[in-house]
């Protein structure tokens, strides 16, 4: 495996495991929260002590380093599977949410994935929004983030939220058309609990939005959507007034 030739600065960290076990055909974008250059990215991974590392860094003035080679697998995102077929990234990026990185990162960081594309012989970048789709590879992802594998905001929102345009601008240097995956649309249906109901704890993933509520002789009526991979959870108010409830233990008419 071969290394980008845009790498204008090499300090090869102790933190890897040595040749990777599978194919590269998966990256990884991370954002290193804070706008440091490629040498302080490098005195970062040098100590074994750190036990982390990136493939590639990115500066806040665009300059790429190179920490682990290619070749290698890296210790970036809290998954040794993802790790072993992604090549990982660390862009500079603000200290504070949503950790915006700036315009020469950015753009050094297209310049970088088009590459690693071209040589690993990714034909097409394809990007989803549904978790699932991403840790599986499924209907060709071939993008994933720190956050899959941990409990972690990384690579930031203003990242995450810009990994379609990153895809649309690596495919057309690519020549392909861009596809993205995207969760299942909302399926609403309706539930019923009475008062009884009300108050009880929304259990662990659960995974439903409250649209609207219909109250006839005591009796609820919830109209439900089934949300998307990352959709907010957390309680839903009836608009009656009457309190809290949890989707949970409603009983699907």
């Amino acid at each position: 495996m071969a290394n980008s030739s845009l790498v204008s600065y090499t300090k090869l960290s102790p933190n890897h495991s040595g040749k990777r076990n599978h194919a590269i055909d998966t990256i990884t974008i991370h954002c290193v929260v804070g706008q440091c250059s490629v040498e302080t990215l490098g005195s970062i991974f040098a100590p074994e002590s750190r036990q982390a590392s990136c493939n590639y860094g990115i500066g806040y003035d665009g300059r790429i380093g190179m920490y682990v080679e290619e070749k290698n697998r890296s210790w970036c995102t809290s998954s040794a599977s993802n790790d072993h077929r992604a090549v990982t990234i660390e862009v500079a990026s603000d200290m504070t949410s949503p950790y915006a990185v700036n315009d020469k990162a950015f753009a050094a960081l297209i310049d970088l994935v088009t590459d690693i594309c071209k040589r690993n012989k990714i034909k097409k970048l394809v990007w989803s929004t549904n978790k699932s789709d991403r840790v599986n590879h499924k209907n060709g992802c071939n993008l994933t983030v720190h956050r899959d594998y941990a409990n972690k905001s990384c690579p930031g929102d203003y990242l995450y939220e810009r990994h379609d345009e990153i895809v649309a601008e690596v495919n057309k240097r690519l020549g392909v058309k861009t596809t993205t995956s995207t969760p299942e649309p909302f399926k609403p249906y309706l539930v019923k609990v009475t008062a009884s109901a009300l108050n009880i704890r929304r259990g662990a993933g659960t995974n439903y939005n409250v649209a609207g509520v219909i109250r006839n002789k005591g009796v609820y009526t919830i109209v439900a959507e089934k949300a998307g991979q990352g959709s907010k959870k957390g309680w839903g108010k009836l608009k009656s007034g009457a309190g809290w409830i949890s989707l949970d233990f409603c009983e699907k008419r």
